[in-house]
C-alpha cells in the first residue's frame, strides 16, 4: 500500500498524476480499505490474545480468532500485493523494487502458518472441544447488530451454518470467509468512521463490487480511504 501509494503520487500519465486519475483512485481506495480490515481484525485479536489469561471470553475469541485471521489475511494478501505491483507498472516487477520479493514471499504465510484447510479445520476442532469459543465469536458479532443491513444478514447467514455440522467441514472454506468478513465489518462498525464501515459492508458483505480490487461504489470515500491510508506512506 505504502509503495503504491508513493509510486502513484510521483507518476504522471495522460497530463496528470496517477493519484488524480479516478479509476487509480479507486483501486489505490480499495486496497486501502482491505489494509483496514485486515489491520482492525489482527488488532483485535492481538488484544484478545494479551488479555487471555484474565479473561475468559477474551482467551476464547483469541482461540478461534486466529485461526479465522491467518486464513482470511493469507488469502488476500498475494492479490493485494499484485495490485500494488500494477499501480507501478514494470518497475513493480524488477528486482529493483522491493514488491517482487513481497509477492514471491506471500504465498508462504498460508503454508508457514498453516495452510488453508488446516485453519478452517482449527476452526472446527475449537468449535467441537470448546463450546465457548462459539459464544464468544458471536458475541463480538452482536456488538455490530443493527448497524448495517448487509451485516445483520450475513450474521444470520452465519449462525443457520454454524448450527449445521452435516456439512460444515465440507463448506468450512466459505463459513471462515464470512466469519472473517463479518468480524472485520463488526470492527470497522463500532469504530466510529461510519462512512468506512459502511463501504467495507457495501463492498464485502452485499457483494456491492467486483472480485478485483478497484472495483468500489463510486458513493464510497475514495479520498478519505486515500488520505488514511497516506499516513503510513
Amino acid at each position: 500500500m505504502v509503495q503504491a501509494l508513493h509510486h502513484t503520487r510521483q507518476r504522471k500519465a495522460f497530463g496528470r498524476l496517477l493519484i488524480d486519475q479516478p479509476l487509480m483512485r479507486n483501486v489505490l481506495a480499495d486496497l486501502a480499505l482491505e489494509s483496514e480490515a485486515a489491520v482492525a481484525l489482527a488488532m483485535r485479536i492481538a488484544s484478545a490474545v494479551d488479555a487471555s489469561p484474565r479473561d475468559p471470553h477474551e482467551a476464547a475469541l483469541a482461540r478461534i480468532g486466529t485461526a479465522i485471521g491467518k486464513y482470511w489475511v493469507c488469502k488476500r494478501t498475494p492479490a493485494h500485493i499484485n495490485e500494488a505491483q500494477e499501480c507501478l507498472g514494470g518497475i513493480g516487477y524488477v528486482e529493483e523494487n522491493i514488491l517482487p520479493r513481497l509477492y514471491r514471499q506471500a504465498p508462504l504465510n498460508s503454508i508457514w502458518e498453516g495452510s488453508g484447510n488446516v485453519q478452517c479445520l482449527d476452526v472446527l476442532r475449537a468449535l467441537q472441544k470448546e463450546p465457548r469459543v462459539r459464544d464468544a465469536l458471536f458475541q463480538e458479532l452482536q456488538a455490530a447488530r443493527g448497524l448495517h443491513d448487509a451485516f445483520d444478514q450475513n450474521v444470520a447467514w452465519l449462525q443457520k451454518a454454524f448450527e449445521d455440522p452435516s456439512v460444515l467441514e465440507a463448506r468450512s472454506r466459505l463459513v471462515v470467509e464470512r466469519t472473517a468478513m463479518a468480524l472485520q465489518a463488526a470492527l470497522l462498525l463500532t469504530s466510529g468512521n461510519d462512512e468506512i464501515a459502511n463501504a467495507f459492508c457495501r463492498a464485502r458483505l452485499a457483494q456491492d463490487s467486483g472480485f478485483a480490487y478497484g472495483t468500489l461504489d463510486p458513493q464510497a470515500p475514495i479520498a478519505q480511504l486515500i488520505d488514511r491510508a497516506s499516513l503510513m506512506a
